[in-house]
Order: structure tokens, then C-alpha cells, then sequence
């Protein structure tokens, strides 16, 4: 495969993790540079693991997984955003120190969390991992590729969320819900109108 186009779709998988990782670096005070640096191991590998996966199910399953993929992405995506959202109301915030809710659940921080962001920013290279099988393309390269890249792009998104909450003074919990929510939205259009 062309290594110009290889870095080309690396770079347009990793979009959506950096989106993720801008987010967070801007909305989560709290977030430090391990936090930063597994967040983008995470989504890294999931990048590289998923083209591999998707390589491997062949030509057998892709119309299945291509049938539905897009709505897993958009639900997890939609599901961690709206509790962001639901987070960062002003009387849920207000009633956050009398009751049991954990607030650590709508982040990165959170390995569940983070789990599904993984999950559901990677679907698109499981689907370009059945294009390669369908093409005859060894995988090996072009997955570990996507991986490096995704894991260097999610860390410049966690710097420069970062550099962005030291400048805002405000809580963004809502709009960084509203961010995670609008990928959904995109990664489903995308598909539907493909």
C-alpha cells in the first residue's frame, strides 16, 4: 500500500479520537498528563487492534458489521456525552455533594468510560480493516501505523484541550457532552447518507 495513503487514513481515523482528547484536555480541570498519556495509549491501540479484527472477520462478515456499525459508535458516543451533558446541569451539580452519583463516571478517568470511548472511536478502523482483507492488503503495517499515529494525534488533542481550559474560565461540561454527541451524529450520517 502507498504510505502517503496509509498516513492519509491514519490521520482521518484519528480525528475522532482527537475530537475526544481535545474535549476532555479542555473540559476536565483535574486531568493530568498520565491521564493524557493512557487516554491515548488507549485509543491508540483500539486503533491498532480494530483494523486487525476487522482484517481478520474478511469479506465473511462485512455486511453485517457494516450494517450496524456506525449505530454502536453513535450509541456509546451519544450515551457518554448525554451524561456529560446531564453532568454538567446546573442542579445536577448543585445536588453532586449530597448524593451517591459519581461524578468520575462521565470522564476518561473512568476505565469504563474510556473503554467505550476506545470502542466507539475505533469502528470506523474495523470496517477499514475488512477493506483491506477485501483488497489483499497484509494488515500488520497499516494497523500498527494507525495505532502510533492515533496515539501522537490523542496527545496533542489532551495539550491543546489543555491550553484551552487554562484560558476558559468556565465549566464546559455541556458542551464538551454536546461535542462527543455531535461525532455520534457525525460517524452515523456519514453511513447513512454514504
Amino acid at each position: 500500500m502507498n504510505p502517503f495513503y496509509l498516513v492519509c487514513i491514519a490521520f482521518g481515523l484519528s480525528l475522532d479520537a482527537f475530537a475526544v482528547s481535545l474535549t476532555s484536555g479542555t473540559i476536565i480541570r483535574e486531568l493530568r498528563f498520565s491521564h493524557g498519556l493512557r487516554m491515548s495509549v488507549f485509543f491508540g491501540a483500539f486503533q491498532m487492534l480494530m483494523p486487525i479484527l476487522g482484517w481478520a472477520a474478511g469479506t465473511v462478515f462485512a455486511d453485517s458489521i457494516s450494517g450496524y456499525d456506525h449505530w454502536i459508535a453513535f450509541a456509546l458516543l451519544a450515551f457518554v456525552g448525554g451524561r456529560m451533558v446531564w453532568e454538567g446541569l446546573p442542579f445536577k451539580k448543585e445536588s453532586s455533594d449530597t448524593d451517591y452519583c459519581n461524578p468520575a463516571t462521565h470522564d476518561c478517568r473512568h476505565l469504563p468510560t474510556l473503554l467505550m470511548l476506545s470502542l466507539a472511536t475505533s469502528l470506523d478502523a474495523m470496517a477499514v480493516g475488512l477493506t483491506f482483507a477485501m483488497i489483499r492488503v497484509a494488515i500488520l503495517l497499516p494497523s500498527l501505523a494507525i495505532g502510533v499515529i492515533t496515539f501522537f494525534v490523542s496527545l496533542s488533542g489532551y495539550f491543546l484541550g489543555k491550553k484551552i481550559g487554562e484560558k476558559i474560565n468556565v465549566e464546559l461540561d455541556i458542551v464538551g457532552g454536546l461535542v462527543l454527541i455531535a461525532i455520534g451524529v457525525k460517524i452515523l450520517l456519514e453511513h447513512l447518507l454514504s
